[in-house]
């Protein structure tokens, strides 16, 4: 595989189009074996690849980051347990470990400052490591975010208090689990998308998230958007997708 300088100098001497350089740089990767990282995901997405730690030995997740950082790109790690974390930190003393949110992060350059308005709620607090990884995620997609917690249906009296704030957001993720009511309560009352995240909390009938769900999908309400069950990271790229275009169209 060829490198990128290889590529451009390539260009430069006729070898190569413009359209055929375009071409190998976005299949651009370094292959370490056990994992393909895709370095070049940044120029095609706007950020980088970003690890999923179950199923993964601590010594390749210490691996994929060390290829991160040989690009200059910031590392996160989602679904990391502490154990994994440890051999990690040896690896790379200025990772941090979030505990709520079950995540690694690691900053090759300063972080930019964050820009829009993003709210992450959570119907209880059973929801908050899902709502953690949402917030996370985005935080490091570069938006401004701010955390609601345990405004479930059972109180809803709790949300209200809120209104103000969840009206002026650029994006919602909402985070709920057992019967999933929160998101349609919510976008009843805003007028910004809503990105509905089901979680895996809850009784029996509950079915693991699955209820909730299903009441999500079936949703009356215009302007939600539903990921899978306990898909934190997903609900926060989408929202941080959602405000850095309308932060984007702003300047303009």
């Amino acid at each position: 595989m060829q490198d990128l300088r290889s590529i451009l100098e390539a260009v430069q001497a006729g070898r190569t189009t413009p359209q055929q350089a375009e071409s190998l740089v976005k299949s651009l990767e370094d292959n370490l074996g056990f994992a393909r990282v895709d370095t070049h995901r940044i120029h095609r997405k706007g950020f980088p690849e970003v690890i999923f730690c179950p199923g993964k030995t601590p010594e390749h997740i210490s691996s994929i980051i060390q290829s991160l950082r040989n690009a200059g790109q910031d590392v996160l790690a989602t679904r990391a347990t502490p154990e994994q974390f440890t051999v990690v930190k040896a690896a790379h003393p200025d990772a941090v470990y979030h505990p709520a949110a079950r995540a690694i992060t690691l900053d090759v350059s300063p972080r930019p400052t964050p820009v829009g308005q993003i709210g992450v709620v959570c119907a209880g607090t059973s929801d908050i490591p899902v709502a953690e990884e949402a917030a996370l995620t985005a935080e490091r997609l570069g938006a401004r975010v701010e955390r609601i917690v345990d405004v479930g249906v059972a109180g809803l009296h709790r949300l209200f208090n809120h209104l103000d704030f969840l009206r002026s957001c650029t994006a919602l993720v909402v985070v709920a689990g057992m019967e999933g009511a929160l998101p349609s309560v919510i976008g009843g009352l805003v007028e910004c998308p809503i990105i509905a995240v089901p979680t895996s909390v809850g009784y029996g009938t509950h079915f693991n998230g699955l209820t909730a769900l299903l009441a999500m999908l079936n949703t009356c309400v215009p302007g939600i958007t539903v990921v899978n069950i306990d898909n934190g990271f997903g609900a926060g790229v989408v929202a941080a997708l959602i405000n850095r275009a309308a932060t984007a169209e702003r300047r303009c």
